[in-house]
């Protein structure tokens, strides 16, 4: 008897508290970033939605599919909880769809944060035309397989930064971030939320003709030494 299992199944890890995800909804990614060393996010993933007034924000459910098939996106929303962002490594591959409009509606429908592909989408103008989070690596026409293999709740890769299961995945229309529970998000959010008030000062000093750019003579001297 056979021993094979198209997919390898593990629990969804515990949500991020509500209130850090509200919090996390109204800072933009950037502001964010320039708190964790500005080196940590995607590259190469591309948000396909309307822009929202929000930030995407969810706690990760991962999976990781062959490409172009998408059994195991399918068998992974079952273990989506309302909030969640299911990410789903494919791979980075382009020749086949893992999802289109129907399935990520569907996402929508049960109420996920957001759907995270490295891989290739379809049917984007249905996908375009809603607000409801939809990132991916490309597009093409042509549909999924349905045949596994696959593994859900397992590290993931996504546009070259890895994704745990339980993570805080945050976007916007700059990119994703994912940030461990445990990485200080409190802290974060408090730094991310200070960076928004300096810029906005530097915003009125500009409008008012008073901003100091003597700060450039420094980094110059800076890099000169």
């Amino acid at each position: 008897m056979s021993t094979y299992k198209a997919l390898r199944k593990n629990p969804s890890a515990p949500q991020v508290p509500a209130a850090l995800l509200a919090a996390l909804r109204e800072l933009p990614l950037a502001a964010l970033s320039d708190n964790m060393h500005r080196s940590i996010g995607t590259v190469g993933l591309h948000p396909y939605h309307k822009p929202g007034e929000r930030t995407m924000a969810g706690t990760a459910v991962t999976a990781r599919s062959r490409a172009g098939d998408n059994l195991t996106y399918l068998r992974a929303l079952e273990f989506c909880r309302p909030g969640d962002v299911l990410v789903v490594d494919a791979g980075g591959d382009l020749c086949n769809a893992v999802v289109g409009g129907i399935l990520t509606f569907y996402a929508s429908t049960i109420g996920l944060a957001g759907v995270v592909i490295d891989g290739a989408i379809r049917d984007v103008a249905e996908i375009r035309a809603s607000e409801f989070p939809v990132y991916a690596r490309g597009v093409t026409h042509r549909g999924p397989y349905k045949d596994g293999p696959g593994e859900i709740n397992v590290p993931v890769t996504v546009g070259g930064m890895v994704v745990n299961p339980g993570d805080i995945v945050v976007g916007d229309q700059d990119g994703l971030l994912a940030i461990p529970q445990d990485g200080g998000v409190p802290e974060l959010i408090e730094k991310a939320r200070a960076v928004l008030v300096a810029e906005a000062k530097t915003i009125q000093a500009m409008k008012e003709g008073r901003w100091d750019r003597s700060f450039i003579d420094a980094l110059e001297a800076r890099c000169n030494n």
